[in-house]
């Protein structure tokens, strides 16, 4: 029963840090353009020019 007096603030302080990264996630912009990822990795930039 003692460990729960360490256990509990650390399971708490850890779901607090990761709510805090979460809202400065979105707070920063990190989740505005889901779909731009998606299509550049399409993209085809990354073909050699001649002589290299």
């Amino acid at each position: 029963m003692n460990v729960l007096v360490y256990l509990l603030p650390i399971a708490l302080g850890l779901g607090f840090l990761g709510l805090v990264g979460f809202l400065w996630a979105l707070k920063s912009g990190q989740y505005d353009d889901l779909d731009g990822a998606a299509a550049r990795i399409l993209d085809d930039d990354d073909i050699r020019k001649p002589g290299l």
